[in-house]
């Protein structure tokens, strides 16, 4: 455990340092305060599209750097060669998988930190100079603490795309990606077409391919629907069952890798 803790360190400090990292938080940030500009442009929908485009901001740059950053953990220290050095330390080659990925999802955990503040900040920002009769209105939509657990099914979601990133390259992990989005219409595929082996394959690939559309629950927070903590708890539970999976494959991958 101590030695994976060190990976995890090392790991995290590295996609700090990444410049792709402070780009796309800057960007993110960036956005989220567009946000507030454009949402004056709508007729008393202001604090629901800085929501929406805000939670939209946290996940698309979250992608990014879990996919970006998250394929480069491993195959950077194959080609710097630093992987040597690594394995002739007394560690094992699934503690080196396992660590990397730990200090990948410490990097988002920050990044979605940074940037849900930021979007509380936007926030806050709108409730200055409202009146006090209008402030109470306000402040439960506005400062709504229920997009925490938008933010929070948002990380989760990432951590199971980090995994998918540590399996695949990146071309893979946004075809995954996509593919999640919309599995439950690869369930009812074969009813748009009359080729019965191309509704089988779809039908094959729903069952496999991870269902991320379950882990967006953006619309229902900016629109006051409640998300109970039963729902966000079955949804960890079925990111993490994926998440095992992947990362096992994973290490039993890399640990049969020869590099000599």
């Amino acid at each position: 455990m101590r030695a994976t803790g060190v990976i995890a360190l090392s790991a995290f400090r590295e996609a700090v340092r990444d410049k792709v990292f402070y780009n796309l938080v800057f960007f993110a940030i960036l956005l989220i305060g567009a946000s507030y500009l454009i949402g004056q442009l709508t007729a008393g929908q202001d604090v629901k599209i800085i929501k929406d485009l805000g939670l939209a901001a946290t996940s698309v740059f979250g992608l990014f750097i879990a996919v970006f950053i998250g394929i480069g953990l491993v195959s950077k220290e194959v080609e710097r060669r630093s992987v040597y050095s690594l394995l002739a330390k007394p560690i094992h080659r699934y503690q080196l998988v396992i660590g990397k990925y730990v200090g990948l999802a410490l990097t988002l955990a920050v990044n979605l930190a940074i940037m849900s503040i930021a979007l509380y900040v936007v926030l806050a920002y709108m409730g200055w100079g409202v009146a006090p009769s209008v402030q109470k209105a306000w402040d439960a939509p506005a400062l709504d603490p229920a997009l925490l657990k938008a933010i929070g099914l948002i990380f989760v979601q990432l951590m199971l795309v980090t995994a998918i990133a540590l399996f695949f390259s990146a071309a893979f992990t946004f075809g995954f990606f996509v593919a999640g989005y919309f599995s439950a219409d690869l369930r009812n595929f074969g009813l748009v077409v009359d080729s019965p082996a191309a509704a089988s394959v779809a039908r094959g690939l729903y069952w496999v391919i991870p269902n991320l559309a379950q882990f967006d629950v953006k619309a229902q927070v900016v629109h006051g629907q409640p998300v109970s903590l039963g729902y966000m708890g079955i949804t960890s539970l079925y990111a993490a069952f994926y998440i095992a999976i992947l990362l096992v494959l994973a290490m039993f991958i890399f640990s049969r890798r020869d590099f000599k």
